[in-house]
């Protein structure tokens, strides 16, 4: 059994996965990297993994499947893992050496000691493409460090300070038990991932390491924005699906509830921003329909997410009010170092 299995979601990634897998190497023989060919068809990609599962024989595993998208990928991964705790790094992405010798250290003291740890969460670094200041998404002020907590020692998330997937390891059969499988050829699916398991997480430990570099910059990635406003009908249905999981309004202890409804709310405003800046009026009726299915579906969710600050700066009046809320999104986008 491995310490820690990483999936690593490869379509078309030729270009960039070997950086990827590199810096994940120096794990050694307690890691497992399962490098998931997901259809690749334009280049190399599915060579590249076989390659490095003959180099490294018992540390790389390629797996190759039809095209069934990033969820399908981490579905792979996930069903392949041998490992106790789990990882999710896309291809593109990598991480820093001496932060992941630190995470390795840390899951091995809880897998010999008597805690049972079921979320690790770490730093991660924004690698904006031409940016000289690199944002580091930090959780110092949210979570206690270096101890094992639980949710009611969770302290304040600040605005647009969330957990992501770049932040995240679970334990495996704690995905397993909580029947976590994405779904298929759909983008976005990374915020389902982080979301669903919440409620099953009781123990975490916070290790204030920049650990994940999330890099930004190529014109055909997802998270750019111009690709999300094309993509908008998928943001929709991620955020329909999260809608779903859970009635947020009656989960029992009150800052799990707290933070998994501020996460439906950024959901929500995403959807409706993207909406406002397509400039589009078949979009700006999609995000209606979202506001009244949720309105219908849960009214005590709907009231609680559409007069919030938020929500009211995302549902202003007229040309202005839109206008409003982009300059809004704007500044935040400045500040947060997102997309």
């Amino acid at each position: 059994m491995k310490l820690l299995s990483i999936a690593i979601p490869c379509y078309n990634s030729a270009a960039y996965m070997e950086n990827c897998i590199k810096s994940l190497l120096p794990g050694g023989n307690e890691v497992e990297i399962l490098i998931v060919d997901d259809g690749s068809t334009k280049d190399n990609t599915a060579e590249i993994a076989d390659r490095y599962e003959k180099e490294y024989p018992g540390i790389c595993k390629a797996i190759h499947q039809e095209n069934g998208g990033h969820g399908a990928a981490v579905n792979a991964g996930l069903k392949a893992a041998s490992g106790i705790f789990f990882k999710v790094v896309d291809s593109d992405d990598w991480v820093n050496e001496q932060a992941y010798r630190q995470v390795l250290d840390t899951l091995r003291r809880f897998v010999y000691g008597k805690d049972t740890l079921d979320m690790l969460i770490t730093n991660f670094v924004y690698e904006k493409q031409g940016a000289r200041h690199k944002k580091v998404m930090s959780y110092k002020l949210a979570l206690p460090k270096d101890e094992l907590f639980s949710w009611n020692d969770v302290k304040v998330f600040v605005a647009g300070q969330y957990i992501l997937m770049h932040s995240v390891i679970y334990r495996t059969e704690l995905l397993r038990d909580c029947k976590l499988e994405l779904p298929e050829h759909t983008f976005y699916v990374d915020n389902i991932f982080v979301y669903e398991p919440l409620p099953h997480v009781h123990t975490m430990y916070y290790l204030d390491v920049n650990f994940y570099r999330y890099f930004i910059g190529r014109s055909d990635q997802s998270v750019n924005e111009q690709v999300m406003i094309g993509r908008i009908d998928q943001q929709i249905r991620v955020t329909k699906l999260m809608l779903g999981y859970y009635d947020v309004t009656k989960i029992q202890n009150r800052k799990l509830r707290h933070y998994m409804v501020r996460y439906l709310e950024i959901m929500m405003v995403v959807c409706s921003i993207l909406a406002i800046k397509s400039g589009s009026e078949e979009n700006m009726e999609k995000k209606k329909a979202l506001w009244e299915e949720l309105k219908k579906s849960n009214p005590a969710l709907y009231l609680r997410l559409r007069w919030g600050f938020l929500g009211q700066g995302m549902n202003l009046p007229g040309k202005g009010g839109r206008s409003l809320s982009i300059a809004g999104y704007k500044i935040a986008q400045k500040f947060f170092g997102f997309n």
